[in-house]
Parts: C-alpha cells; sequence; structure tokens
C-alpha cells in the first residue's frame, strides 16, 4: 500500500512539474515571438502580429493545475511551511495530540474543498461551460487538475492522519522515512 501512494503521490508532482515546465515553454515561445515582430517592426517597419492565442489564460489554468497536483507531494516531503511555536514546546503525547487534531482539521476542510470541486467539475461538464478567451476550452477540462489535486492531498492527509494514529513519526518532519527515500 505504501509503495501505490508513494507513486500517486509522486506522480501528482512529477504533472505539476509538468505544467511548470509548460508555463516556461509557453512564454519563452511568447517572448520569442514578441522578438520576430520586434525586428520585423525594425526591418520591415511594420509588425507581423505573431502570438500564441490566448497563451496567457494557458499559462494561468497551468499554473492552477501545478500549484494544486503538487501539494500532496509538497506535503510528503515537508516541503509545506508549518508553524512549530507552539508544538515545539509540547511534550511528545500532547504535540501528538495537537497534530491529530490539526490533521482531523485539515483533513475536513480539504475533503470538503475536493467534494464541491468534483461536483464544480461535473457541474461544468454537465453545463457545457467553456473558458472565455481567444481559446474556449471546456471549463470541466481546465477545473479537473485543481479536483485531481484537491482529492491526492486528501489521501494524502488521510495518510498521514493514519500513520499518526499508529504512533509512526510524520513524514512531513522529515524523521524516519519520508517520500523521498521510501
Amino acid at each position: 500500500m505504501r509503495r501505490s501512494l508513494t507513486i500517486l503521490y509522486t506522480f501528482s508532482g512529477a504533472l505539476a512539474a509538468l505544467c511548470i515546465l509548460s508555463i516556461t515553454g509557453l512564454v519563452f515561445a511568447q517572448v520569442c515571438l514578441n522578438l520576430v515582430d520586434k525586428l520585423a517592426v525594425l526591418f520591415a517597419g511594420q509588425a507581423i502580429g505573431l502570438t500564441i492565442p490566448s497563451y496567457s489564460d494557458f499559462t494561468g489554468f497551468l499554473l492552477a493545475a501545478s500549484t494544486f497536483l503538487g501539494l500532496a507531494y509538497t506535503l510528503r516531503a515537508g516541503g509545506h511551511i508549518r508553524v512549530t511555536l507552539v508544538t515545539g514546546l509540547l511534550g511528545d503525547k500532547p504535540r501528538r495530540w495537537v497534530e491529530t487534531a490539526v490533521l482531523i482539521a485539515a483533513l475536513t476542510m480539504v475533503a470538503y474543498g475536493s467534494v464541491y470541486m468534483g461536483l464544480l467539475v461535473a457541474e461544468s461538464h454537465e453545463f457545457g461551460d467553456r473558458t472565455s478567451g481567444m481559446v474556449a476550452l471546456p471549463l470541466w477540462l481546465v477545473q479537473m487538475p485543481v479536483a485531481v489535486g484537491l482529492a491526492v492531498l486528501t489521501i494524502a492527509l488521510l495518510d498521514e492522519l493514519i500513520c499518526n494514529l499508529m504512533g509512526l513519526p510524520a513524514s512531513y518532519e522529515g524523521k524516519g522515512e519520508n517520500l523521498l527515500n521510501e
């Protein structure tokens, strides 16, 4: 089971990285097209008008996808910012109780968000909603990575909660085995 979860978190993180690379590629391509336009003005006196239609929309969609798809991997790798000012002062048993309460609260909120994001994707698909812009994509296609990222984060938080209840060290603290060592 641990191996399957690790593969899921790693795959989600890899998709997030692919989205970031795609953003980089799109922006680089548009900058090159802008440069060609500037050179055309310089040498021919007139711009060609080269552009990637809706490239800023695409980069925004990819940014949302990378953000949400990367959440579970980042949690498991210990990359999320945690405020440990209070828990650092507690003993092992009270700290575990506080962390359990926080994990339950986080799991509840993220699971709620996952369910409703899934419902939003289904509604967008049902009504045939489309994005605005020069290139109108089906809205559910843009919303799906956010829903998937939230679902994977829900699984990761449940995983952390179960480990916490079993007395195992949290992966996000870097003690014991973490995502990178499994």
